[in-house]
């Protein structure tokens, strides 16, 4: 059993920056594809990035590539989710969610979940 735990979110103005950050408390962290999804009101979950286990690659959203970048320290336990240019559709929950070496970017393939960490984006 893996218990995710996000941190990180907030309130930022359009333009602006923050990095989540989901620590893993349990678990062999380092054998689990990472991903970050996120819900906004009204909206469906939807992928966001995630890195794979074990060559580390990354995958993005379309919304989001060349802004937001995923990072994981073994080490640490975390998963980071580097988030630049934010602008008002970036607003949603976010979520971490760890699974096995083959899921790819549907929420069904992952099997832990954090309890998401909220990101506002005002203008």
């Amino acid at each position: 059993q893996v218990q995710l735990v996000e941190s990180g979110g907030g309130l930022v103005q359009t333009g602006g920056s923050l990095r989540l950050a989901c620590v893993a408390s349990a678990g062999t962290f380092s054998s689990y594809t990472l991903g970050w999804f996120r819900q906004a009101p009204g909206k469906e979950r939807e992928f966001v990035a995630r890195i794979n286990w074990p060559a580390d690659l990354t995958f993005y959203a379309d919304s989001v590539r060349g802004r937001f970048t995923i990072s994981r320290d073994n080490a640490k336990n975390t998963v980071y989710l580097h988030m630049n240019n934010l602008n008002l559709e970036d607003t949603a929950v976010y979520y971490c969610a760890a699974g096995g070496p083959l899921v790819a970017s549907s929420s069904y393939e992952y099997d832990y979940w954090g309890q998401g960490t909220q990101v506002t984006v005002s203008s």
